[in-house]
């Protein structure tokens, strides 16, 4: 069976705020990639609930971690949609990221459609 490794190393300060971020896979040749921020959920089977980390680093402005939030629910959607076959709940995903777009769009975060 083939194994591979992910990676996250995070430099925090003294106050324990992470200051970079990266990662790594073997399957990448376990080269280190700068990152602000992650999103990682697992689940525990165990107590049937989500365990969650989400670190980002002070120099992620508020408008990307915006960007990456939305971005992040589109790629659920395609999960869900790819996991369970559940269109239903694929598309009311789909339509939530719709308007969080169209508002970022009037924050002036995204690009106009």
């Amino acid at each position: 069976m083939k194994k591979s490794n992910i990676i996250f190393k995070i430099d925090l300060d003294e106050k324990n705020i992470p200051d970079n971020i990266a990662w790594e896979a073997s399957d990448t040749g376990n080269n280190p990639m700068p990152t602000k921020a992650i999103a990682c959920s697992v689940w525990d089977d165990k107590k049937q609930n989500t365990l969650r980390i989400d670190l980002w680093t002070k120099e992620m402005r508020v408008d990307e971690m915006d960007r990456f939030f939305v971005d992040t629910l589109g790629g659920l959607s395609q999960t869900i949609l790819n996991a369970t076959g559940d269109k239903f709940l694929s598309g009311e995903l789909v339509n939530l990221c719709e308007r969080f777009v169209e508002y970022l769009e009037k924050k002036n975060y995204g690009q106009p459609s």
